[in-house]
């Protein structure tokens, strides 16, 4: 999972023909953690979807343009729109639920 900057995530958004996921997370979160192992198993196993990562503590605007709550947080983008705010990192097969 490559660490993408706001710009790298929006022009994901002007992309209408494609999915793409932006997970959101802080260092010394656990339950980030978790979800970063959780999100490394669906790079691999959805590698055509372009999937980034940022510690949010580096792009704080994104936690108030999209009125992020809490962390771990993963965007959900298709077609050009966000689609889905995810913060309970249920499993991997709940998460490649949403982003299919």
């Amino acid at each position: 999972m490559e660490t993408w900057t706001r710009e790298q995530w929006e022009t994901t958004l002007t992309e209408e023909t494609s999915t793409a996921a932006f997970y959101l997370y802080t260092p010394m979160c656990g339950t980030c953690a978790v979800a970063s192992k959780m999100m490394e198993v669906i790079t691999v196993m959805r590698p055509e979807i372009p999937i980034g990562k940022a510690d949010l503590n580096y792009v704080q605007t994104i936690a108030i343009d999209y009125e992020i709550e809490s962390v771990p947080c993963l965007l959900i983008q298709k077609d050009g729109v966000l689609i889905h705010k995810i913060y309970a990192f249920q499993s991997v097969p709940y998460l490649l639920e949403k982003i299919d």
